[in-house]
C-alpha cells in the first residue's frame, strides 16, 4: 500500500513536517518514505491510499489505562458522593470490578478499543481487574485486541483486598499470560494494584512467580494512603518498599507517583522505572498533582496515560499542559515540548519494550501504525510549533483514518474491524445488569 498526498509528521528526535511526501507499507512495516513522485516510480504496482492533503502521524500511545472501567460511564453511586480517594475506591471501583462477568470484560474492552481507533490511539497499556472472573480474563481481552487490530500490553491487578485465594489466582493469571505465546499485537506485564492493598507476603509471591526480566505494572502513591499504609506495615516509603522487593526497574511501570519525596524520585531515576502521568484522572479524584517536571529533570522516564478516561490522548496533552500551570501559578511551566517528551518520545520508548517492532515514529523498518488528521491549519505549522497546534487546535473528530501493522482499522471515519453500533447496543444491555449487581453490594 502506498499512502500519497500527505503531510508527514515523523516524530523523529529532530521532528520533520514533510508536505507532499508518502509512505510505502509492506508486511505491516514502513518500507519506504519519500516525495510522492519518487515513491510512485519506485513502487508502480502498489495500491494507492490518497491522504487528500491530511497530516499523517504515528498513532497515539496510551501508557496506562483500564478497559474494565468503561461501564462506569453515567453510573450513579448510591448515597453521598465519595469525599476522598479511599471512598472513591470503596464506593465506586471495588464494587464495580466485583460486578464484572466474562461478557462484561469482553465488551468493556471492545468499547475502549472502538474509542481508541476513532481517536488514532494505536497502542495501549492496560491494567485489568475483575475479581469474580480472574482465570482467563487476559485471554478474553487479548481476543478483543486482536479482533480490533490495535496493540496492547495487558496485566491482571493482584491485590489482597479479596482474600489470599484470589490474590493467588491473580498471580497465576499474570504468570500464565506472560508465558503464553502471543501475536505481535500483544505484550504483557505483571499487574499489582497498589501498595495500600498488598502485603509483604503477596509481593514475595509475585516476585517469585516470574523471571527477573519481567516488569511489574502498579499504581504508586496515587494518594497519601499508600504512604500511610506502607509506613505502618514496613516502616518505610512506598518506593523504597517496592524496590526492596525487586518490583521496580527498567521493565516496570509506576502509575501516578503523586506523593513521592525526593529520595523516592532518586530511587526511581536510579533503577529506571517508568512513571505514567494521568492528569484528567488526578483532577477528577482530587488526589494532587504529580511532580512531573521535577521527575523529568532527574532523568525519570515519565509517560502519559489516561487511567481509563477516553482514549483521545490529545485531551490528556491539554490537561497536562494546563494543570501544571494552574497548580504552580506559573504560565512558564509544562511547556509544549515537555508534554511532547512524555506523550510522544517516552510513550514510544515504553511501548517498544513490549513489542517486537518499533512504534511511534515514521521511518523505514518500523511498524506502520498511523493516523490521518484532517487539520486545515489556519496559521503556519512547523516542527517547532506543532505541540501548540495539537494543544490548541487538534480535536478528536479530526482523526479520519487509523492504521495498525499496515492494516486499515478505520477509513474516512468508518471502522473496518469493529461494529460500533453492535458493540454499543450489547454494552448498554450488559451494563444495565452490571449496574444492578453493583447496587446490590450496598
Amino acid at each position: 500500500m502506498l499512502i500519497t498526498n500527505a503531510t508527514l509528521v515523523t516524530w523523529e528526535r529532530s521532528n520533520r513536517v514533510l508536505s507532499g511526501w508518502g509512505i510505502y507499507i509492506e508486511d505491516g512495516k514502513i518500507a519506504d518514505i519519500g516525495p510522492d513522485a519518487e515513491l510512485k516510480t519506485r513502487h508502480p504496482n502498489a495500491s494507492l491510499l490518497d491522504a487528500h492533503g491530511q497530516l499523517v502521524l504515528p498513532g497515539n500511545i496510551c501508557a496506562h489505562t483500564h478497559f474494565y472501567g468503561a461501564f462506569s460511564r453515567g453510573m450513579a453511586i448510591p448515597g453521598d458522593a465519595p469525599a476522598n480517594f479511599s471512598q472513591i475506591l470503596d464506593k465506586l471501583w471495588w464494587p464495580l470490578d466485583k460486578s464484572l462477568t466474562e461478557e462484561d470484560v469482553r465488551y468493556s474492552a471492545l468499547l475502549c478499543l472502538v474509542d481508541a481507533i476513532k481517536h488514532g490511539t494505536t497502542t495501549l497499556i492496560d491494567h485489568h481487574a475483575s475479581p469474580n472472573f480472574i482465570d482467563g480474563s487476559l485471554d478474553v481481552i487479548a481476543e478483543t485486541v486482536e479482533m480490533a487490530g490495535v496493540r496492547a500490553a495487558l496485566c491482571y491487578e493482584v491485590t489482597d483486598r479479596d482474600g489470599p485465594e484470589k490474590a493467588k489466582a491473580g498471580i497465576a493469571e499474570n504468570a500464565r499470560f506472560i508465558a503464553k505465546a502471543k501475536s505481535p499485537l500483544l505484550g504483557a506485564a505483571f499487574g499489582l494494584h497498589a501498595a495500600l492493598t498488598l502485603s509483604n507476603e503477596t509481593l514475595e509471591l509475585c516476585r517469585a512467580a516470574v523471571g527477573e526480566n519481567v516488569g511489574f505494572h502498579t499504581h504508586l502513591s496515587e494518594s497519601k494512603d499508600d504512604g500511610l499504609s506502607v509506613q505502618k506495615k514496613a516502616g518505610m516509603r512506598p518506593v523504597q518498599w517496592l524496590n526492596k522487593h525487586g518490583l521496580l526497574g527498567s521493565h516496570s511501570i509506576a502509575a501516578h507517583c503523586i506523593h513521592v519525596d525526593e529520595n523516592e524520585m532518586d530511587i526511581l531515576a536510579e533503577n529506571g522505572t517508568w512513571v505514567t502521568h494521568q492528569p484528567r484522572s488526578n483532577m477528577n479524584n482530587a488526589v494532587g498533582v504529580s511532580p512531573v517536571e521535577q521527575m523529568l529533570s532527574k532523568g525519570i522516564k515519565v509517560c502519559l496515560g489516561n487511567d481509563g478516561f477516553s482514549n483521545s490522548m490529545w485531551e490528556e496533552w491539554k490537561a497536562a499542559y494546563f494543570l501544571h500551570k494552574l497548580s504552580t501559578g506559573d504560565p512558564r511551566r509544562m511547556d509544549g515540548y515537555t508534554v511532547t517528551e512524555m506523550a510522544v518520545y517516552n510513550n514510544a520508548a515504553l511501548a517498544n519494550s513490549f513489542f517486537p517492532v518499533e512504534v511511534g515514529i515514521l521511518k523505514t523498518g518500523v511498524a506502520a501504525d498511523l493516523m490521518f488528521v484532517d487539520y486545515a491549519s489556519p496559521t503556519p505549522l512547523s516542527a517547532g510549533n506543532l505541540p501548540w497546534h495539537i494543544i490548541f487546535g487538534f480535536r478528536d473528530s479530526m482523526v479520519t483514518t487509523t492504521i495498525v501493522n499496515g492494516k486499515i482499522l478505520m477509513k474516512d471515519r468508518q471502522l473496518t474491524t469493529l461494529d460500533e453500533k453492535e458493540i454499543a447496543a450489547k454494552s448498554c444491555e450488559l451494563a444495565a445488569k452490571t449496574w444492578k449487581r453493583y447496587e446490590e453490594k450496598f
